[in-house]
Parts: structure tokens; sequence; C-alpha cells
């Protein structure tokens, strides 16, 4: 850890303020290790061997990160590159963490210490349709694997048919998330979220009465008594409610994604396997006048992260002028966003940033899927807004008095929204869409 640091420059030369690609947004994105080869367009060291690491002891700079959320984290700021073999780590000591290089290790409650057993028992609750009252839906109905653990509609749809008003999010890399809804910064843990979809009913979506139910189901498979054992070998009743979601939130804290042509690039297991367009829309990404790491930065391509041994997170959630219905920045009353939590009319529109991981199979897009193609959510941002000309959704979103200040409008010529797109495809993973221990345990 006694590298020196400096910055290393993309092959334009240029440094943007502000960015960093893991750790606090307050500090240049391309602070790189002195082992850095000159000329490297990653701005992370290539040394062939080491990868970089976010390490919060460093203690860099001093200042207020201020998000357009209404909230700040005073004080000092944080950032460090630690250099590692690429081995597994994690916060649990023995867990078998199979951690993409350059990534840290997702936080675990202490009382929900990860264990091999208890993953393997989650990832079979996953995918078990005896999660719903009709035994014909499961967690993975609206999480696919194949499409990054979204299902492809604009909006999800329950057991009982009910089409609900949000879109099913990328369950990747869904253990950094300090925020677990589109727009509920109280929903902070996989162990709270997981109980909603099974017993709430505002939406249905697996439609069961009570945690009874859901024990009843699964003591009809023999199956369960020995990997609940397994899992939880201290508790003389192991077949359980709250066993269960331990179980579930285990197995989801595993599904880290991080092993894309753009990861391997970035991190120097792979250097050169990233196309020019993809490494010119990464440039664009970072630079001004786009600057979409504002809201999409850290490893996980999002501001609201948070990993084992980094700094505390608030989420934070963003107006992107989806909507303007009625020239005062409303939005449609089935969903006005954050507002609807708070009662803050300055939080009218504001829904949280998902990563960017594996974005491009998971279309469509925003909380409520109204946006069709990657493409058009380029078109989005550099016109600032988007504009509905007709319809009960008529407005002109650029206009919002509560739009973020980060959403600005900018000129992107043909040439500069091709090389953003190939840099959002170049987000995919192919391996951890088909890794087969995240994979359906029943379909043997």
């Amino acid at each position: 850890m006694g590298a020196d640091v400096r910055l290393a420059p993309l092959t334009s030369g240029r440094s943007y303020p502000g960015r960093v690609p893991f750790g606090p947004r307050s500090l240049p994105w391309c602070v790189a290790l002195a082992a850095c080869s000159p000329g490297d367009p990653r701005g992370v060291a290539n040394t062939g061997v080491t990868t970089s690491v976010f390490d919060p002891t460093w203690i860099s700079t001093a200042g207020t990160d201020v998000d357009d959320s209404g909230g700040s984290s005073a004080g000092t700021s944080s950032t460090g590159l630690v250099e590692t073999s690429g081995t597994e780590t994690g916060s649990d000591v023995g867990f078998p963490w199979s951690l993409p290089p350059g990534y840290p290790a997702p936080r675990v409650p202490d009382d929900n210490p990860m264990s091999a057993a208890k993953v393997e028992l989650g990832r079979h609750l996953f995918y078990d349709p005896r999660l719903s009252s009709t035994g014909t839906y499961a967690c993975a109905t609206c999480h696919v694997q194949a499409l990054a653990f979204t299902d492809g509609r604009a909006t999800a749809v329950g057991e009982t048919g009910e089409v609900h008003r949000r879109n099913a999010m990328s369950l990747a890399n869904v253990g950094y998330a300090v925020s677990l809804a589109w727009a509920d910064p109280q929903l902070a843990t996989l162990e709270d979220q997981a109980p909603i979809p099974m017993y709430g009913h505002d939406p249905i979506e697996l439609g069961l009465g009570s945690p009874a139910d859901l024990e009843a189901n699964l003591a009809t498979e023999p199956l369960y008594d020995g990997l609940f054992a397994a899992a939880f070998p201290d508790d003389p009743a192991p077949l359980s409610a709250d066993n269960a979601v331990r179980a579930l939130a285990a197995f989801e804290r595993t599904i880290i994604s991080g092993r894309s042509d753009f990861d391997a690039w970035f991190y120097g297991t792979g250097y050169g396997d990233l196309s020019d367009a993809a490494a010119r829309g990464w440039e664009l990404f970072n630079a001004p006048p786009a600057n979409c790491f504002r809201c999409h930065d850290d490893f996980n391509l999002s501001d609201s992260t948070a990993y084992d041994g980094g700094p505390d997170v608030a989420p934070r959630f963003h107006n992107i002028g989806l909507y303007n219905l009625d020239g005062a920045g409303a939005y449609p009353a089935s969903d006005p966003g954050l507002v609807e939590v708070t009662g803050d009319p300055a939080d009218m529109g504001k829904f949280k940033t998902p990563t960017l991981h594996n974005v491009a199979v998971t279309a469509p897009y925003m909380h409520d899927g109204s946006v069709a193609t990657l493409g058009e959510v380029l078109d989005h941002y550099a016109t600032g807004g988007r504009t509905i000309t007709e319809g009960p959704h008529a407005g002109v979103g650029s206009d919002s008095p509560w739009r973020s200040e980060f959403v600005r409008p900018f000129e992107m010529s043909p040439q500069d929204r091709a090389d953003m797109l190939a840099f959002l495809e170049s987000l995919t993973d192919p391996a951890f869409l088909v890794d087969p221990a995240l994979g359906d345990p029943w379909a043997r």
C-alpha cells in the first residue's frame, strides 16, 4: 500500500475533475498506481499481474460531496488503490467469494454470515415456485438470469396477472446496493427486501399470505430438510421462514457481475480487448458535457453503492426529466417517485440510479420501462429530458423545475452516439448470464 499515486492520462491526454472509477466522486477519476504504464488509456495500473482495488483507508482529499437529492456528505473523502493478486477475498473469513478482479466484497450483516451451504439453499429457494401461493411463480420468474436477472417487460407482472407499476430491476451486483427499491431509501438490506415480494399485497408478487404458508409449502419438498440443516446447523428447527429469508439474501449477494470486456480492459485482465469505439465511448461517458459519471460512478456504475470496508453511503435519487405533466414538474400520479415516501415536493420524480452492468440486455429502461432502447436512453439525456407531444403524459421534461442539475442538454454527433452505445454494450458479462453457480438447481 506504499505505492505513490499519480494521474494517468487517457489517450486524449485529458482528465476530468470529479471522476474516480471507484470511491468518492470528489476526486479526479483517473487516479492510478505509479506502476501504471505511460499512456495506458484505462487510467489504472497495467502491470499484467496486479489489479486495482479501492481502499477506503487512504485519505486523499477533503470537501463536501453534494448530491441533488438534498443530501451531502461533508468532511473527508477517501480513495486509494491496493495491489492484489486477484485472489478471492471477502468480509466473511473462509467464505469463497468469487470476486472479479478489482471488485471488493459486498457488505454482510453480522447476524447473517455467509456460508456455501446457505448460498446453495438460497439458490434453490430463488428458483422454487413454492415461494408463491399458486406454485407457479418464483423469484426467478421476474429475475431471469439470461436477462441479467430482469424480465424483459416494461413493468413486472405478479402471479395473479396483476401488472405492476414498476420495471423489475436487474439483480446484478445487488449486494452492493444501498437502496433496494426504485424510490424507497428505507429499504436498505436484502434481508428486509426478501419478504416483500413473498407477502406483499400492493402489488401482489408471489402472493403468500404469511410465513406459515411459506413454511408449509417448503415442508412438502424432502430436499429442504438437508439443505436447511446444512445452512443453519446450530438451529434446532432450521426450516423456517426467517431462515429462508436469510438464505435468499446470502445467495443474492453472490450475484456479482464484473467480467465484461470493459472490466477486463479496465482492470488489466484483458488489455486491448475493448474496441476503439467502446474506449472512445467510455471517455465521452466521463467527459463534459455528458458527465454520465455524476450518477453512474464507482466500480458498480451507480452512485448508491457500498461495500465491505468502505464508507457508509446514503442512497441517492434523481429526477431525470422523464415527465413534466403540468409544466410544474409533475410525474404521473400512479408513480410520482420518492415524494411518495418523503412527502417533500422537491422529491417529485426522483428514482434510484441502477447499475449499468449488463445494461444492453436489460431493456426496456427507466423505472416504468417507458424507454425501449439504449439509443433512446442516450437521446433522452442529450436533450436534457423527454418531450412527450400528446396524450395524458404530454409535457417537456427538460423544463421541469425538479430535473436534476446533472441532466443537461448536450450535443451528440452520430459518431459520439455510436461510441457511447459501444461502451454500454461492452458492459455485458456473457459468462454471468450463463454461470451455473447462479442458475436453476431444479433444472436437471
